[in-house]
């Protein structure tokens, strides 16, 4: 069993370290936002870090889109690699020959092991664990190769990876600031790898040495880190470290209470800038998810004036101010979009006429978005007043074809919403520029038998509410691929929930 060793609370330093893999979370706000206050709440420092070594999942334009959307919803940073700082680089992929380093101390102090299994024995194995219904884990072969193997496998070429050699018995406990201490047996953690066959390292080293290196005092970060904590606490022993405290905040939460994700909610910052939402009204949504802030007593209602709802609404000022962590509650808070949007509506009424309408100029009728849309219909209108007929679909929020507009004739509506399904992650996937989206959107639909004509004449009427418009790929570009989304998404949980209320209907199907 491990025990704490106390820091200094004068020197509190605290960090996010988001990985540029796509659009930025909101999930990554959420926890940036409950840094910074713990980090001014202590005149301390917050610091912010990339994760960039999954060289499988790196997005090259991600790094800067985090930059632009934090600082979006008012979050600033003290230490990063756009500002700089005494501890750089800031950047992971910057820092490869410091976790080599110190990969070696762990070979040297016995701590670590070279494993030379392929992909495929590492799938064979899972597959046969699978099969007898164990846990799916690194079965550990590689602890007991003798130095004379390990030279031979070396000498002959074949990659490795290197392993923490976690100890087969005992436990490891630490202390979760939010919900006391936490105990793993040593059975149920796995030998993580530390550095992959391709030099890079794995979250689980890089994340405790950068830690370590940055004086990190607090890490706070959600709670489905809990299950890795074992894991770095074991590193912070074997490289004979004091560790920092620990504290796993509470996932955001669907409303059915699952997970917060893209299949049920728009999880981009980038929608929620681009869909006109103001950036106060989703910091302070934010501030609320962790249940932090003191909450007015019915007496201090009544005598303030306040409805419960307006007690909601704060600034993150007020934050640094009243919000409290040990008032955090440890059930899911829900991402409730209903709630988001009556308090953006809240803020938007608090708006003098001026800065309603300069608002209004900086997001959904930006000159930039104005002159992209204009580009798009300059040859296919005859007069000005046209323009709100061609492109009412770029600046509605809500558009919902019919089953007469979408339905391509001889399919139907199961058959229909199971391919506007499959598109879905085809366009997630895809980079958001013309020859990608055309290369998608045909490869889906040659993989489920849907015609191009049919392909595209669905994720029209779907974007544009109508059978005609302007060029399909185009105007996807021009409205961006979060606003795209969030349109197939909600077009597909409308008529699916039609479709379950219409349980008992035939079929919809189109005359040939």
């Amino acid at each position: 069993m491990t025990t704490e060793a106390p820091l200094d609370e004068a020197q509190v330093r605290v960090r996010i370290a988001p990985s540029p893999t796509g659009d930025p979370h909101v999930g990554t706000a959420y926890i940036g936002l409950m840094n910074l206050v713990f980090a001014r709440q202590r005149a301390g420092k917050f610091v912010l870090r990339i994760e960039d070594t999954d060289q499988t999942r790196f997005v090259a334009a991600s790094e800067q889109m985090i930059f632009r959307s934090l600082r979006w919803i008012g979050l600033a940073w003290d230490e990063g690699p756009d500002v700089g700082g005494p501890y750089g680089p800031y950047r992971q992929s910057e820092r490869t020959e410091i976790y080599r380093r110190h990969v070696d101390l762990l070979l040297a102090n016995g701590w670590a092991y070279r494993a030379f299994e392929t992909p495929e024995e590492l799938e064979t194995m899972r597959r046969g664990q699978l099969a007898a219904k164990l846990p799916p884990r690194y079965n550990g072969a590689a602890r007991h190769l003798t130095p004379e193997q390990v030279e031979a496998n070396l000498a002959a070429g074949k990659p490795c990876t290197i392993r923490l050699k976690v100890p087969a018995e005992g436990s490891t406990t630490f202390r979760d600031e939010l919900r006391g201490d936490i105990t793993f047996d040593h059975a149920n953690v796995d030998d993580q790898v530390l550095l992959k066959s391709d030099g890079y390292p794995t979250y689980h080293l890089a994340n405790v040495v950068d830690d370590h290196l940055m004086r990190i005092s607090d890490v706070i970060r959600a709670e489905e880190w809990i299950s890795s904590t074992p894991k770095h606490i074991l590193l912070y022993q074997a490289f004979g470290w004091s560790r920092p405290r620990f504290w796993h905040m509470p996932l955001l939460r669907n409303l059915d209470k699952s997970k917060i994700s893209k299949r049920k909610n728009p999880v981009s910052l980038v929608y929620y800038q681009q869909a006109g939402f103001l950036p106060q009204a989703m910091l302070n949504f934010l501030g609320l998810m962790g249940g932090g802030m003191p909450q007015p007593t019915e007496q201090q209602i009544v005598s303030s004036g306040l409805n419960t709802k307006e007690a909601d609404i704060f600034s993150l000022t007020d934050m640094l101010a009243r919000y409290d962590f040990n008032r955090i509650s440890l059930g899911g808070p829900v991402f409730d979009l209903t709630k988001l949007k009556w308090l953006n509506g809240e803020y938007l009424r608090r708006l003098s006429p001026e800065q309603f309408f300069a608002a209004l100029r900086s997001t959904v009728l930006s000159d930039t978005y104005l002159a992209e849309i204009a580009a798009l219909i300059q040859t296919r209108i005859e007069t000005l007043g046209q323009f709100g007929d061609m492109t009412g679909f770029l600046l509605a929020d809500n558009v919902l074809p019919t089953p007469e507009i979408f339905l391509p004739k001889k399919r139907s509506l199961e058959d229909t919403l199971t391919f506007a399904a499959d598109m879905l992650p085809a366009l997630e996937a895809s980079a958001w520029e013309h020859d990608a989206l055309d290369a998608a959107l045909r490869a889906i639909g040659q993989e489920k038998n849907w015609s191009v004509k049919e392909t595209f004449m669905l994720l029209r009427a779907i974007l544009t509410g109508s059978t005609q418009s302007p060029p399909l790929l185009e105007s996807l570009i021009v409205f961006g691929k979060a606003r795209s989304i969030d349109r197939v998404r909600r077009f597909l949980a409308f008529e699916l929930d039609r479709l379950k209320r219409n349980a008992n209907a035939k079929p919809l199907v189109t005359s040939p």
